[in-house]
């Protein structure tokens, strides 16, 4: 199998783009080889992993160089996915690199009004960068959701009336996720205490491959 590299991506901070990566690289480990690959220099993706280290299943992850394509290309061919956290910011010269070498990008937004403009712009960026990596695919990924908040219930819809590629799973506020967080893990390492956090993960992976 051909390596497939998932940018995850954002507009602005806050939006649950590193907690996203780490835990769909957790999803697909279990699917072929997988790496995670830290481009953000806030580093939260090697800080969340190193608080981690000694356990076994945790997930490693290797931080980029100023090299974004070598090492990206590096990894072809020795992993199956590789998962890179970029910087919140869709215009930053490293993350268009990264758009131009990926097969895949995730958006992660939050449930607002905000963020629903941010997505507008990351989308344009996108469009320019499929005039030359055609095989490029993007989905917006609601992050954090509510069911007892409306926002939440009118968001998907929102996005779609403004033809924005919306995945139809999303993931939902939980505890499990920042649980894991501090502890340094994945929500497949948490046992019971992860179990629908992990059903929200795989949705969003089967629906994506």
């Amino acid at each position: 199998m051909a390596t497939r590299t998932l940018a995850v991506i954002s507009q602005k901070g806050g939006t649950g783009k590193t907690t996203v990566a780490f835990n769909i690289a957790a999803g697909l480990s279990l699917r072929g080889v997988t790496q995670l690959v830290d481009a953000d220099p806030q580093g939260s993706l090697s800080q969340w992993s190193a608080v981690g280290f000694e356990k076994p299943a945790s997930s490693r992850v290797i931080q980029i160089g100023d090299d974004v394509a070598l090492c990206i290309e590096g990894l072809a061919g020795v992993c199956d996915y590789v998962v890179v956290d970029c910087p919140p910011d869709v215009r930053n010269s490293r993350v268009r690199t990264l758009l131009h070498l990926a097969q895949l990008v995730l958006m992660p937004v939050l449930p607002s009004a905000l963020d629903v403009w941010s997505s507008v712009d990351m989308l344009s960026v996108l469009d320019e960068v499929r005039e030359i990596n055609r095989d490029l695919r993007g989905y917006v990924l609601l992050n954090q959701l509510e069911p007892r908040n409306a926002m939440s219930r009118v968001m998907r819809d929102a996005l779609r009336e403004l033809r924005m590629p919306v995945l139809g799973a999303g993931i939902y506020r939980r505890a499990a996720f920042r649980t894991a967080a501090v502890e340094g893990v994945n929500v497949y390492q948490m046992g019971r205490r992860g179990e629908a956090a992990v059903r929200d993960v795989e949705a969003v992976i089967e629906e994506i491959l």
